[in-house]
């Protein structure tokens, strides 16, 4: 239940670490504009076209995890908050909308809605924040929006001729990627103190699980929906069972071979801050992914394009990696000698050119199967992302 004004909206150290559906509702959101970037990325495949979809999923993103660590910070269920979560729904649907227009002159309508988002969020934490006289939260509202300010400039102007000046918003998502790494230093403000990052409960943990696993569904909502529109047969059919089968085993990658991630008192607040990175090259794999299989569904034999053979075994090949930097960089167990099942897909590329397009996915789909069945070096028993608490 929702309770009236700005009461507790700093979330109590023992509330609940439970999702709220608003919560669940925005993942969805934001899950439908990553299957729009896989759909453009289908149709972009090149190198510039491909570092343009990726700095428009980057800012996606960025709109999700800072979104999702206020709900960490910020009791969900109060009013600010709820606000908070539906303007950045808002924001999504208006840059998913713009996603095909950006080069086509409408690229102020996802820079308004990028930066708006950030903007107003900040605007209405600060203000609820202030009344309540909790100065604490109130500073560290006011480094994100400082930030969000500084980028939003490059943002609005990079856009201000309709056309992308796509360096300007190159200095942007920096800006802002640069910024959260750096712990948002801001002047007469400082920087988030460390220990803000130690604060973290189950609940971002959840967070990030929840958004990754509907994430991976994308990789087979995208080529349902093109074999929906295609003569259906045999062919195509087993290609979207390659999805299928793709999909499961790099969840399987995300929920159960995640590895040690914590381990006790070593690099406190680590996997807080490393989180928002090591996902967003899990989530491009995820994009490229789930567009390989659209392209493979529209033609699964032939010869298979050296472009498409990039996305085909590049899009697993990321998520894994991400995984795998994710668990490095907050727990050093990582079986390495189990990657080596990635070279599989590698080691055929020189031939793959000539092969049909759903074989390549059958090689992809033996090296992950390979990469998920063998054992580690280490017990593997934490799932997903988990965040200890203090003390904990």
């Amino acid at each position: 239940m929702t309770t009236a004004g700005t009461a507790a909206l700093v979330r109590r150290p023992d509330g609940s670490t439970r999702a709220t559906l608003l919560e669940l509702l925005f993942d969805v959101v934001f899950v439908a504009a990553l299957a729009l970037t896989s759909t453009l990325l289908t149709e972009n495949i090149s190198w510039s076209g491909g570092a343009k979809v990726l700095l428009m999923l980057t800012a996606i993103w960025w709109t999700w995890s800072v979104t999702s660590t206020t709900t960490e910070f910020y009791d969900p269920q109060q009013r600010p908050i709820q606000a908070i979560l539906m303007i950045a729904m808002v924001g999504s649907v208006g840059m998913a909308a713009s996603l095909p227009m950006v080069t086509d002159g409408h690229a102020m309508i996802f820079a308004v809605a990028y930066v708006g988002t950030h903007v107003l969020r900040g605007i209405i934490l600060i203000t609820s924040l202030y009344r309540q006289r909790h100065r604490a939260a109130t500073i560290r509202a006011s480094r994100f929006l400082f930030w969000f300010v500084v980028s939003g400039v490059f943002w609005i102007t990079g856009a201000a001729t309709g056309d992308v000046n796509w360096t300007l918003w190159t200095i942007a998502i920096v800006i802002d990627l640069l910024s959260a790494a750096a712990r948002y230093p801001t002047p007469w403000l400082g920087r988030v103190p460390i220990d803000q990052y130690e604060r973290t409960t189950g609940h971002l943990g959840e967070r990030y699980q929840q958004f990754v696993i509907l994430a991976l569904g994308d990789i087979i909502l995208v080529p349902t929906m093109r074999v929906s529109r295609s003569d259906l047969d045999g062919i195509r059919i087993t290609s979207l069972f390659c999805a299928f089968a793709v999909m499961l085993l790099l969840w399987q990658v995300y929920v159960f071979r995640a590895g040690e991630l914590l381990e006790a008192g070593a690099r406190a607040g680590r996997p807080a801050r490393v989180a928002p990175y090591t996902h967003l090259v899990m989530l491009a794999g995820v994009v490229a992914t789930a567009a390989s299989f659209d392209l493979v569904v529209s033609q699964p034999t032939g010869t298979t394009p050296a472009r498409w053979l990039l996305l085909i075994v590049g899009g697993p090949a990321l998520f894994v990696v991400g995984r795998a930097l994710f668990t490095l960089l907050v727990s050093t167990n990582v079986p390495w000698w189990r990657m080596a099942c990635l070279v599989v897909p590698l080691l055929v590329l020189p031939w793959a050119g000539d092969w049909p397009p759903v074989l390549v996915v059958v090689a992809v789909a033996l090296g992950l199967t390979g990469h998920v069945l063998l054992p580690g070096a280490v017990r593997e028993t934490t799932p997903g992302l988990q965040m200890r608490r203090p003390g904990g």
